[in-house]
């Protein structure tokens, strides 16, 4: 982030810059709502308001598997084909768990307007490739990851 704003005041504290509290607050509520819709799906889970895919009694079958196991005997894709799976309890967690992936994202591309008006264009170039590095590693588009 921008330097500059990182000046000691004449307390002698460092402030941060408005970017860094742009940044921060998003961060802040995107957590806070990851996580309070990780709880709520874990409850849809636990409490099997929806079906799971693979039943609670099978899962210490798959405990000791390795994931490439874990898949091929369970039916399950890699990748993004989990969202196709989201009827099932135990695949709707992964909707929160993918927000909290996305937060920074987020959080880099909200910063993006705000440098380029303070002339922190090598910041703002910085955030947009940023934005657009993790974008592309997590559409799976370069094929790793299991995408």
């Amino acid at each position: 982030m921008a330097v500059a704003s990182d000046k000691p005041n004449p307390a002698g504290k460092i402030q941060a810059g408005p970017e860094q509290v742009l940044y921060a607050k998003i961060l802040e509520k995107g957590m806070y709502f990851g996580l309070l819709a990780l709880i709520i799906t874990f409850a849809v889970y636990v409490f099997r308001i929806l079906k799971p895919y693979t039943p609670m009694r099978d899962l210490p079958k798959y405990w000791s598997m390795g994931v490439n196991d874990y898949l091929n005997a369970t039916g399950i894709h890699a990748g993004w084909s989990w969202m196709g799976m989201l009827r099932y309890g135990d695949f709707l967690n992964f909707i929160p768990i993918a927000v909290l992936a996305s937060v920074t994202l987020v959080c880099f591309a909200s910063i993006v307007p705000l440098l380029w008006r303070q002339n922190d264009k090598v910041y703002a170039i910085l955030a947009v490739g940023e934005v657009i590095i993790l974008t592309v590693a997590a559409s799976g588009i370069l094929g790793t990851g299991g995408h």
